[in-house]
């Protein structure tokens, strides 16, 4: 059945501007695009495939993306799209439930495709060869491979390294949990460990492994991309999935699901900066309790900017290194920036970043056909 309808009360003066489903049983195609703002230009955003997706969790998505584009000074709006579907499939019904869902939405040059949460270069490599309008993509066919690059983790990595003097601590030492070993979860490990970090605990969605003495993150990495579940690493002792919130650490990064810390379980975490590597990790309630207790949270559109910065430079014809610099320049400015405002205002950090971005898109939508008052172009 369609993933359902989103309720007119969440729309707002930014967006959505289009919400589109695509729904071809034939194929076991379900899916969906939202363009939430394209004010500043082109929206870009992921295409994510899980089996429970909502058009809620669509539009959440595209609007962080909004966000994210505009406070990253990328000359893009933003967009997401779903589709519901186990992204473990057989290669072959994968590939043709992807090409259908670019070819459905050829019509749509508001929105670039991009790889995210089950997807990745190749599927990108086959929506670009049906509709030639898609980032991410394998070096082979001129992309930079974001995934393989870790653009993402590379991001939070600097997002991490701007807060610490808010915070008081430092990288080299820290301890580290993540929460979701993929793409964004192993490289901003590896990253942080590289900076002197000990990467304690990891989860993936089966099971986690722990070890207060460290665990070998190349080790862990290799063992996580044959395709063995992290809680199999011999490195360390296997755990819960859900006992890595429980972990003591200095750098707690949820890098999996949305809403994985809710108001019902954020007292569980014992953190210094939790760094939000996935998209909408933390509800509202969840980053209020944290700032209570002086824990810093980075929000996700800020501190996890890597891949979509990554994306939007490869869209211009720039080089991978011209890329990572641009990554590291813009996320420490802009966490800086949220960080020191979110104190002398003595807001939330997310509050802080919102204006920021809020300031970028309305100056933008003021120079567009509809004013703000109007809605989203």
């Amino acid at each position: 059945m369609p993933l359902g309808t989103l309720e007119l009360d969440i729309q707002d003066e930014l967006g959505p501007n289009k919400i589109i489903h695509v729904y071809e049983p034939g194929v076991g195609l379900n899916g969906v695009l939202v363009v939430d703002n394209t004010a500043i230009g082109t929206s870009i955003g992921g295409t994510r495939m899980a089996p429970d997706v909502t058009v809620e969790e669509c539009f959440r998505l595209a609007r962080a993306m909004t966000l994210k584009n505009a406070a990253a000074g990328l000359p893009h709006g933003g967009g997401k799209s779903v589709i519901r579907g186990d992204p473990k499939m057989p290669r072959d019904q994968k590939e043709k439930i992807i090409r259908a869902f670019a070819a459905a939405l050829a019509g749509e040059s508001g929105y670039i495709f991009g790889p995210d949460m089950g997807t990745n270069e190749t599927c990108m490599a086959w929506i670009y060869d049906e509709i030639g309008r898609a980032v991410g993509l394998p070096r082979e066919i001129g992309g930079i491979p974001l995934d393989e690059l870790g653009a993402t983790g590379y991001g939070l990595l600097h997002s991490v390294e701007a807060a610490l003097p808010f915070a008081g601590i430092d990288l080299d030492g820290a301890r580290v949990v993540v929460q979701g070993f993929g793409c964004v979860g192993m490289f901003a490990a590896k990253f942080m460990q590289e900076k002197g970090a000990v990467l304690i605990a990891a989860s993936d969605s089966k099971g986690a492994v722990a070890n207060a003495g460290g665990l070998d993150v190349e080790k862990l990495i290799a063992h996580k991309q044959g395709g063995e579940e992290v809680a199999t690493f011999s490195g360390g002792s296997k755990t819960d999935r859900e006992a890595v919130i429980d972990v003591e650490c200095e750098i707690w990064v949820p890098a999996a699901r949305p809403d994985v810390i809710t108001a019902d379980n954020v007292d569980r975490l014992k953190t210094k900066i939790v760094a939000q590597g996935a998209n909408i990790a933390l509800t509202t309630e969840a980053e209020a309790s944290l700032h209570a207790r002086g824990v810093i949270s980075l929000p996700d559109f800020i501190a996890n900017a890597g891949g979509v910065i990554c994306a939007a430079m490869e869209y211009q014809g720039v080089s991978e290194t011209a890329a990572f610099e641009t990554i590291a320049e813009r996320i420490s400015h802009n966490t800086s920036e949220v960080l020191a405002r979110s104190k002398a205002d003595d807001v939330l950090p997310r509050v802080s970043a919102n204006n920021m971005a809020m300031e970028r898109v309305r100056a933008a939508m003021a120079n567009r056909r509809w004013s703000v008052s109007q809605g989203a172009v």
